[in-house]
């Protein structure tokens, strides 16, 4: 008897669920990851720093075992596979519970079944269960507030010690030309990664944060100039850290308000996950019915220009060239830039989480997503009235003396504090004297923030009185 091993975003031999108990009980186990072509995105650097990643475990496993690369449509790999090992009967792996993960394992669970292959399918990504909290009515909560004090009172599971054992594990190549497939994806990868790869490093960058930079969280979270986050996601997200790790971890230290803010953060990735296995359609549809009906500006000009960092409010830029060049942006300045596509340009929230889901190479669909439908206020707690970020008070307040923005826009290194957050402001002799001239080397804003957010507003209440109007006739 055969048993599989089928990794995801769950890139690590340690503290691994499906891993554990694939190693407590097989005899004959093959490691195997499936490349799916059609989940690639054209130009990506999220694409890029996840094959990255699976390069970097799979040449770590290839040290003592060998993980077999299926490449190609699941359903014919799957196929494949069957036939050359003909006494697979479990396969183990850890579950999606949203978005297309999870019909990707509904669909092969499917096949496992037709197939006489029992599944051992486990909850690995997250601290609980999407379906784990419920309200006293015994339905989901739809706020974040009183699902975090339900959640922070919850046992959180405890790490696992996965006792790897090589000789039960697989060692020939059973698929030669996946291989090679693969390889050659690897070949078009830039040869520098996004970031430090593999758990030792993700524990080794925790560790980090935790010596020096937790206890004052709360304080520096929210300067992008400053060295104030743990820079985790990455890790996360491809599964080369787990999150019990993180927890287990954070339980030894002492208590501080740093402490309490970041699990609070950790929260909200599982708040995210249960809202997006609730809400399945949340990636094209708004949560709030009332907000389907948004009359958005269809500019495509005015949106590549938010794309490339050229819409003339310098923290927009600056965020925008961030994300750019690196594959991430600070957590204020996403919620900083979402909120200037949506309600000072009035474009469609969905391009701007498409953007995110090609640039970012924290990439998390549930997380993303939702911060974008929040930032919308098409969420499930949305008020667009108190949700319209001023990029002006927003720079002023989290980047007071330009550090950030002139790290990013280096035409604007030479301007005073007093003009770094509202460059149109500038005389033209203080445009010679500080060598920027608007218009050619730095743009003019490309919307007036107070303008627009009573646009925005008005599209808003239309797209509200419309769906009542719908519903009454």
């Amino acid at each position: 008897m055969t048993d599989i091993m089928w990794f995801r975003h769950d890139l690590r031999l340690e503290n691994q669920t499906a891993l554990y108990h694939a190693m407590k009980t097989s005899k004959d186990l093959i490691l195997l990851f499936h490349v799916n072509p059609t989940q690639f995105i054209d130009h990506s650097m999220n694409h890029q720093a996840f094959f990255q990643a699976v390069q970097f475990f799979q040449t770590q496993v290839n040290e003592q075992m060998h993980l077999q690369i299926l490449y190609g449509d699941i359903r014919a790999c799957f196929t494949r596979l069957k036939a050359a090992v003909p006494s697979w009967e479990r396969i183990y792996f850890n579950a999606d519970e949203a978005g297309f993960g999870l019909q990707r394992d509904q669909d092969m669970t499917d096949f496992f079944v037709k197939n006489d292959i029992k599944v051992h399918a486990y909850q690995d990504h997250y601290l609980h269960h999407a379906d784990l909290i419920k309200n006293q009515s015994g339905q989901p909560y739809k706020v974040f507030t009183p699902y975090y004090n339900r959640w922070k009172e919850m046992i959180k599971p405890t790490p696992l010690q996965v006792s790897l054992v090589p000789s039960i594990v697989v060692k020939d190549e059973l698929f030669p030309k996946d291989e090679a497939e693969f390889a050659k994806l690897c070949a078009s990868l830039p040869q520098k990664p996004f970031y430090e790869l593999g758990s030792k490093a993700a524990k080794k960058r925790f560790k980090a944060f935790v010596s020096h930079y937790l206890a004052d969280y709360e304080t520096n979270r929210d300067f992008p100039a400053v060295s104030g986050t743990s820079l985790l996601s990455p890790y996360l997200r491809t599964g080369e850290l787990s999150i019990r790790t993180v927890w287990s971890m954070l339980a030894l230290t002492d208590n501080s308000i740093g402490k309490q803010t970041f699990q609070k953060e950790l929260c909200w990735r599982d708040f995210y996950n249960m809202i997006y296995k609730e809400n399945p359609n949340q990636k094209t549809e708004p949560i709030k019915e009332e907000f389907q009906y948004i009359n958005w500006h269809t500019s495509e000009t005015d949106f590549q220009k938010w794309c490339q960092g050229q819409t003339g409010y310098p923290i927009i830029d600056a965020a925008m060239a961030q994300l750019n060049q690196t594959g991430w942006m600070h957590n204020r300045l996403r919620m900083i830039v979402a909120s200037f596509l949506i309600k000072d340009l009035l474009i469609d929230w969905r391009k701007g989480e498409k953007y995110f889901q090609q640039q970012l190479i924290d990439y998390s669909p549930a997380s993303n997503i939702g911060g974008w439908q929040w930032a919308a206020s098409t969420g499930t707690d949305a008020v667009p009235y108190f949700r319209i970020f001023n990029p002006v008070t927003q720079s002023e307040k989290f980047d007071a003396s330009g550090t950030f923005i002139r790290n990013y826009l280096p035409a604007l290194k030479e301007l005073p504090d007093a003009l770094i957050h509202q460059p149109w402001k500038m005389t033209e002799l203080e445009e010679s004297l500080y060598g920027v001239t608007l218009g050619k080397d730095y743009p003019h804003p490309i919307v007036v923030h107070k303008t627009a957010r009573l646009k925005t507003l008005s599209a808003y209440e239309d797209s509200k009185a419309y769906a009542r109007d719908m519903k009454e006739s």
